[in-house]
Order: structure tokens, then sequence, then C-alpha cells
């Protein structure tokens, strides 16, 4: 909970959560990224046993929908277990879980609005792939929040080859640069990385043995957002500019 608690989520969301919703393994806030609103379709990649669809739900309303896909059964049985306590706390029956790969989403073509994810895709072994299906299921317009343990500089070998950075979601992890060329690749624009030292901190707080063997100059957890072309909207006091005019790349490493 106090890892959970650094890195950006509000304690009155964490009381609120079914009991086991929060497995402990975040490395970011992909909701508050996100900014939902009502109404909204939200899509979260490797859900685990909820812990950001629970978040989510109340955020989108009674009018809006979240969809929480694992690529584990046994996750997405617990997860499911949790919706009992958060429609009877929430009053709402607005979240739902799938069984399925990040990498084939199911999911149908242009139903989404947001797109989160929350310390999961640098475990994908075919990362371009991922970006392929987000950018598919997005509507236009749509909008990526993710949280994700990224390279701030390549890894020692020691380091990769160690079995606790694979456990840790360390060895799968790709240079900043690289994300963003893969939202890029797939026609993505407005993207955006922000490094943030504090999951790396929290996770030495803890005496975690392989954060303590890296440092903050190698390793950080980064906010990625990024939006899917839309229909163009005129700009307040002068021209409109076509959405595949919008900067690419923001950047602020």
């Amino acid at each position: 909970m106090e890892l959970t608690a650094a890195l950006g989520y509000e304690p009155h969301e964490l009381k609120s959560l079914p009991e086991g919703a929060n497995l402990g393994l975040s490395c970011g806030n992909p909701n508050a990224l996100a900014s939902l609103r009502p109404g909204e379709v939200v899509l979260d990649l490797g859900a685990g046993a909820g812990l950001d669809c629970f978040i989510a739900g109340p955020r989108v309303g009674p009018s809006g929908r979240v969809i929480g896909v694992d690529m584990t059964s046994d996750m997405v049985l617990r997860a499911r277990r949790n919706l009992a306590t958060y429609r009877e706390r929430s009053g709402l029956d607005n979240v739902e879980f799938r069984l399925g790969e990040i990498e084939h989403l199911p999911v149908p073509d242009s139903s989404v609005d947001v797109v989160i994810s929350n310390c999961v895709l640098n475990l994908s072994p075919d990362k371009p792939q991922v970006w392929r299906e987000i950018a598919r299921v997005l509507k236009p317009g749509g909008r990526v929040a993710i949280s994700d343990v990224a390279l701030l500089a390549p890894l020692p070998a020691e380091i990769r080859e160690n079995v606790e950075a694979l456990v840790g979601c360390i060895a799968g992890a790709v240079m900043i640069r690289q994300t963003e060329q893969m939202a890029a690749d797939v026609g993505l624009i407005d993207i955006l990385s922000r490094p943030r030292p504090a999951f790396v901190e929290a996770m030495v707080n803890q005496d975690d043995p392989l954060f303590r063997s890296i440092s903050n100059e190698l390793v950080a957890s980064v906010e990625f957002t990024a939006s899917k072309p839309g229909i163009p909207v005129p700009r307040r006091g002068g021209p409109h500019l076509p959405a595949g005019d919008s900067p690419r790349f923001r950047s602020s490493v």
C-alpha cells in the first residue's frame, strides 16, 4: 500500500478497493495521467487483480465502461471475484475482465477512448505488436496513458542476465526513445514521456535487492502519453491544425 501511494494514488481510492485488488506491482498511476471523463470506454492492458480498473470505474461513471485484459486465467478469475465488492461499494456495474494477450486484444477496432497500462508492456516479447493493437482498438481522437519501467541507459550484462531482473520487470525494459518510436510507427501523435524516480526510490526504500543494484541513472518509472489522430478541431484565434501536423515527440528526457 505504501509503494502504491508513493506512485500517485489517492488514499481514498486505495481504501475503497476490493481486498486483494492491489498486488503492489505498480510503477505509476495511469488513471491520473489519462484524466478520465464520464462516459468514456477504458481498456487496461494487463489488468491483474483489477487495481486500475476499479479506480477507473467511478471516474467514467455509469455511462462509461472499463475493460481489463489479462493473459492468465487465474488473475482474471481473481479480478472477477472482486467485482461483487466493487459493485457494492461503488454502486456501479461498469467493469469487466477478459482473458487475452495484450498482443492480440479481445476488443473490436476503434472501440476504446483510453488505453491504460501499469508496469506491463515491458514484459511483452513483442512490444511493436502491442502498440499496433493499441492503435487498432483506439477510436479516432483516443488516447494512451501508460506507466512503465524504461531504461535511461543500456543495462550492464550482469544485471540483464540476473533472474531477479526478469521478475522485477527490468530485463524486458527498453530505452525510452524506443517506446516513443514504436508509438510513432503506428501513427500515434502528441507522444510525451516523463521519467519519474519515485518507483526506483520506493523499491530501494523497501530493501528490494534488485533495485539496490541499479540506480536512477539506469532505470526509471516513465509516464507515456499519446493520442490517435482524429477529426481536426479549429483552434481558437487562428486556423485549425490537422491532427497529423501535431508534434510527434515531446519527451522531457
